[in-house]
């Protein structure tokens, strides 16, 4: 998404099917970068995760002094490894709430020396830590907090590592406690035993860790899940090159779509060899009566070939993060679904058990929630309740699993939905291009010459988050591409031709023709013109239809333009005829023209204003005129917020009376 709004209105949808790459995994992505980053030698990292974890990690090893260098490609990076020792010895490093960066990097900086502070935002201090400190101070490690113990934020002063031999951690609480301590202990050059106290939790996690150190060039022997012994000697060496797989967590809530939406669905990126665990929330979505295949590198998910999805008990510890797809997903069964020991989920981003607990009970399921399991029971008529707003607890995956809601052929609201940035930057995008039954919501807004109807435009966009379309910059780049082309302006055939091809770029505000900036060149007095008369030739307008219609995408379009709501988009959900005195557009243009230094007369504004609305109101070609169902807003007297507050009002309004399809 460009923007996140304040919300996301998602849905109806009755059906998903289609496929898609999935970003990288955020486990691995941040391993990745700390073993290479420790390592030996240069690590060509490829298909690394861009969200807001992985950039904490970046931020972090490059105030280390860790040696980065961005690729030609999107998603590669390439690592100079350090040997076992940050350069940099004093840094205050804020880690936002990933806790796959805080927490190894806790274990790496108290085993290399240097002072150093380590931060994140509130919900990382309410995340306990106090298991890892507890093992490094076994070590000799100097580590102290900062605010309540247990918890970040953490000094770090060089301590006095000796050769433990044997080092406790508590593996009931996060297993990335054992994880830090597993990618650390190797910088010491002793042989070290960790003994894990308690039951191990989401062990799939570590075989992450254990298979990426591996290679690496450390093999770790272990006696089952109870203890880890890194061989004396050990260090990190480049492996050259390596790929971060798709994220498997992610790809549960597409899975989900299809097993729910009908399908099929295939997420590419994971497969059969996968080395995650949550790769296996296929097999539970099998459970339940769903039909999966699986590759190499890609697993398709479609609904049960017979009735419904089939209720489930199920002891999901070993996929935390993907049960909580499961979990809505549960709304869609036959019955009443048990999911136990998922007591990590109360030390995650959020108290997810209350938090999920809490949104399934808003769109109708009865939920019993305990220490460690959530029990759902679907509503009994089946149907979820409409326009359910979820608030998201600035957690991504309670966000990303509830999209899923949609599919039951209601709307629902997403509260802040830009936390998805932690893993996941574009995901509501992606969901939309799968998810179907609804059309993508179009608001189209026209309205006289200075009626305010570009500005008003652009801001109900960002509000909603949606995409823009200002069609008359496309007359205008036609226009000046005419000009540099020496095609004439009678030349209706010519000019229709050009409008069909023109090699036009939008990119946030700024505009290119053919790889040339021409934001500022196309607002000249000379192109205005030009664009003027080429927007009156049938063949030119004509011509523009199927360009300006690729600009309706999920998760939504707001187009500004004389024929928009007539003949591009006559289906817009919304229509508005922004209007206002010719007095006050007047005043508005004076304003303008004097706040950029030209000279300009009330009177004679008022008189062309009033010379250009005849003109508009008579032309053959896409005169000025309202349509039938728009609602007219006449802005005389309203400020930009309010005519802006006033479409967004009605464009709820429409959403809700929509019917589900």
């Amino acid at each position: 998404m460009a923007a996140y709004p304040e919300y996301l209105e998602l849905g109806p949808f009755d059906r998903a099917t289609g496929r898609l790459r999935l970003p990288g995994s955020k486990s691995i992505s941040n391993r990745v970068l700390l073993l290479a980053a420790l390592g030996h030698g240069i690590t060509g990292v490829h298909d690394l995760l861009s969200a807001d974890d992985v950039n904490r990690m970046l931020e972090a090893l490059d105030k280390l002094g860790v040696k980065l260098q961005k690729g030609k490609e999107p998603g590669h990076l390439s690592i100079n490894g350090c040997g076992g020792t940050f350069p940099v010895k004093s840094a205050e490093l804020f880690l936002g709430n990933a806790g796959t960066a805080l927490r190894p990097l806790t274990a790496a900086l108290a085993l290399c020396g240097g002072h150093y502070r380590l931060s994140g935002v509130p919900r990382m201090h309410e995340r306990p830590i106090g298991d890892l400190v507890d093992a490094l101070r076994q070590v000799g490690a100097n580590v102290r907090y900062l605010g309540k113990e247990g918890f970040p934020p953490l000094e770090i002063r060089a301590g006095n590592i000796d050769d433990a031999g044997k080092v406790r951690v508590s593996g009931e609480v996060s297993s990335q406690f054992l994880t830090a301590l597993l990618m650390a202990l190797p910088l010491t050059g002793k042989q070290t035993t960790i003994e894990v106290v308690g039951d191990l939790i989401s062990k799939p996690y570590v075989e992450i860790t254990l298979n990426l150190m591996a290679r690496f060039g450390v093999q770790v022997r272990r006696a089952g899940w109870s203890s880890f012994t890194i061989p004396a000697d050990s260090r990190f060496h480049s492996p050259g090159e390596i790929f971060v797989e798709g994220d498997a967590s992610g790809a549960s809530y597409f899975l989900a779509a299809g097993a729910i939406g009908g399908g099929p669905v295939r997420v590419e990126g994971v497969g059969r060899n996968s080395i995650q665990g949550d790769v296996k929330f296929a097999a539970a979505l099998a459970g339940m009566g769903a039909r999966i295949e699986m590759g190499e590198n890609w697993v398709e998910s479609r609904a049960p070939a017979k009735g419904r999805l089939q209720a489930f008990d199920l002891d999901l510890n070993h996929i935390p993060d993907a049960a909580m797809t499961l979990a809505v997903t549960a709304l869609f069964a036959d019955g009443t679904s048990r999911l136990r020991n998922i007591a990590s989920w109360r030390v995650k981003e959020t108290d997810r058990i209350a938090a999920m607990a809490a949104e399934l009970r808003k769109v109708g399921a009865t939920v019993e929630e305990g220490a460690d399991y959530l029990v759902v029971t679907p509503p009994r008529s089946s149907l979820l309740t409409p326009n359910a707003v979820i608030d998201t607890y600035d957690d991504h995956r309670v966000a990303m699993c509830f999209a899923l809601v949609a599919l039951g052929g209601v709307s629902v609201r997403i509260n802040d939905p830009k936390c998805v940035a932690k893993t996941f930057p574009d995901f509501f995008d992606r969901f939309a291009e799968i998810a179907g039954g609804a059309t993508v919501p179009v608001i189209a807004i026209d309205g006289p010459s200075a009626s305010g109807k570009g500005t008003v435009a652009r801001r109900v966009a960002q509000r909603l988050g949606f995409h823009y379309l200002d069609s008359g910059a496309l007359y205008r780049v036609v226009a000046l591409a005419a000009m540099r082309q020496g095609i004439a302006m009678d030349d209706a055939g010519a000019l229709g031709r050009l409008a069909q091809s023109v090699p036009v770029e939008f990119h946030g505000d700024n505009i290119r023709l053919d790889g040339d900036d021409v934001t500022d060149a196309i607002r000249t007095e000379e192109v205005s013109a030009a664009a003027s008369h080429v927007a009156a030739i049938h063949e030119v307008r004509q011509g523009l239809i199927k360009r300006q219609r690729a600009f309706r995408r999920p998760p939504g379009l707001v187009a500004d333009g004389r024929d928009m709501g007539t003949v591009v988009f006559p289906d817009a959900i919304l229509k508005v005829f922004l209007t206002a005195s010719a007095e006050e557009r007047a005043l508005r243009r004076y304003k303008q023209l004097i706040d950029k230094g030209f000279d300009a007369n009330l009177a004679t504004l008022l008189q062309e204003i009033s010379q250009r609305d005849a003109r508009d109101s008579l032309r053959s070609v896409a005169p000025l005129q309202k349509s039938a169902d728009a609602q007219v807003l006449d802005t005389t007297g309203l400020s930009i917020e309010d005519a802006v507050a006033q479409i967004v009002q009605w464009f709820e309004s429409a959403q809700r009376r929509a019917p589900s399809r």
